[in-house]
Parts: C-alpha cells; sequence; structure tokens
C-alpha cells in the first residue's frame, strides 16, 4: 500500500519548500496531497507564484496520512501555527508517532506546541532562539524520534528526500536522488 503525506499551504508560503517534496514524493510513488488552509484553492507563495491546492482542509480527514509536511516562508508560518485544525492533527500525528515535518520557519511552530523539548531540530539560522526546548542543530536535516526538520529553501532537496527514505527506504531515496541527477 501506498504511503501518504500531506503538505499544507498558507498565503506567504516558500515555494520551493513545499513544492520540492510534492514533487520528489511523487516521483517516489508516494501518495503526496497539497491541502490549503483558507477557503480558496488558490495560495499565493512568499514570492508571489499562486498554487493550486488538491484540496481544502476543511474536505479532509487527514488521519489516513504517514507524514505532516509544513513549508516554511513568512507569513506562511504564522498562519499554518494559527490554524487549531492543523495543531489538531499534528498533535494526533505526534501522538501516534507518525512522521510530523517542518522547514525554514516552520519547525517552530512545533516549538510553540511544546513539541519539541528534548527533541533535536533545525530550523532556518535567524529563528533558532525560537526552537524553545530543542536540542539545537546545524545540520541540514535533524530526524530524531518522529519529527524532521530542515533549515531553508536550500535544504529542500535534502528535506525531501529524507522524507522519501523515512516513508520508504534509503535505496527508493537514492534511486531518485540518481534519477534527479542531485550530486
Amino acid at each position: 500500500m501506498s504511503k501518504k503525506a500531506y503538505v499544507f499551504l498558507a498565503e506567504g508560503f516558500e515555494e520551493i519548500e513545499a513544492l520540492t517534496p510534492v514533487d520528489i514524493l511523487r516521483r517516489a510513488g508516494i501518495d503526496c496531497t497539497t491541502v490549503s488552509i483558507s477557503d480558496k484553492l488558490e495560495v499565493t507563495g512568499s514570492h508571489n507564484i499562486t498554487v493550486k491546492a488538491d484540496i481544502l482542509f476543511s474536505e479532509g480527514k487527514f488521519l489516513d496520512g504517514d507524514a505532516i509536511i509544513l513549508p516554511g516562508g513568512l507569513p506562511g508560518t504564522t498562519n499554518l501555527g494559527k490554524h487549531s485544525g492543523l495543531k489538531d492533527l499534528i498533535e494526533k500525528y505526534n501522538k501516534e508517532n507518525k512522521l510530523i515535518s517542518a522547514i525554514c520557519a516552520g519547525p517552530t511552530i512545533f516549538a510553540n506546541m511544546g513539541l519539541l523539548n528534548g527533541i533535536c531540530a533545525t530550523c532556518y539560522p535567524s529563528m533558532t532562539d525560537k526552537l524553545t526546548g530543542a536540542i539545537v542543530k546545524d545540520d541540514k536535516c535533524v530526524y530524531d524520534k518522529n519529527i524532521l526538520t530542515s533549515r531553508g529553501m536550500g535544504t529542500a532537496m535534502d528535506f525531501a528526500l529524507k522524507i522519501v527514505e523515512i516513508l520508504e527506504n534509503k535505496e527508493v531515496s537514492d534511486t531518485i536522488k540518481n534519477q534527479v541527477v542531485y550530486l
């Protein structure tokens, strides 16, 4: 059975951090759905690129998923962090030890929810002071327990490939890495 991941989009999201995982996961055969947390499918990123999400948050149940993916970007991260339904979903995934992942400013959402206490994590360099309770690392990606965090746009490919490795295995991740000539 195919693994399933959800990428949540809010106005002001970082486009590369959202779409790189979507592309790489789909190449790996993982069912990856983009979800708008607003009341419209069209979501405009922080660099004025408008993306049409697959579904609205209000249309999904999301409990069948294996992973939650949060892109960074501002004010996208702020908007995601204000969405109570998304925060409830993150809590459920975390309690079930399902993968919760975030990149750039996104990991601050987990910190604000108290999910990073004693957990190794990373984020955009200027935001590390907001990783309350975390053991802050400078690695491109940090995976601790069921939580994956990454630093920013420049690490989006590493982030996406690590999600594939976690959901499938290293062989599948390496195959995709070679196919897209990521050296």
